[in-house]
């Protein structure tokens, strides 16, 4: 085998190694970054966003009846 030859298996073998970690990296990474969005952010975004919707079901409820109060007095201005 030449030289040549030689260094370019070398070099294939070593860049694979680097690709093969740098993969394996990657899986554990993403396992990590996935357990911590369903432990710490997807928790604080359903609290939120329940937070949210009680506090628009409360102004939905005040603007009707802020509209209830206000017809009868519409009713009352009609000929």
């Amino acid at each position: 085998m030449s030289d040549f030859n030689r260094r370019v298996e070398e070099t294939s073998a070593r860049v694979n190694r680097k690709v093969s970690n740098a993969a394996e990296r990657l899986e554990k990474e993403s396992a990590d970054l996935i357990s911590y969005l369903n432990r710490e952010v997807v928790p604080a975004v359903r609290d939120q966003s329940s937070k949210a919707l009680r506090i628009a079901a409360e102004k939905l409820r005040s603007f009707a009846d802020f509209m209830d109060e206000h017809k009868n007095t519409d009713e009352t201005k009609k000929p």
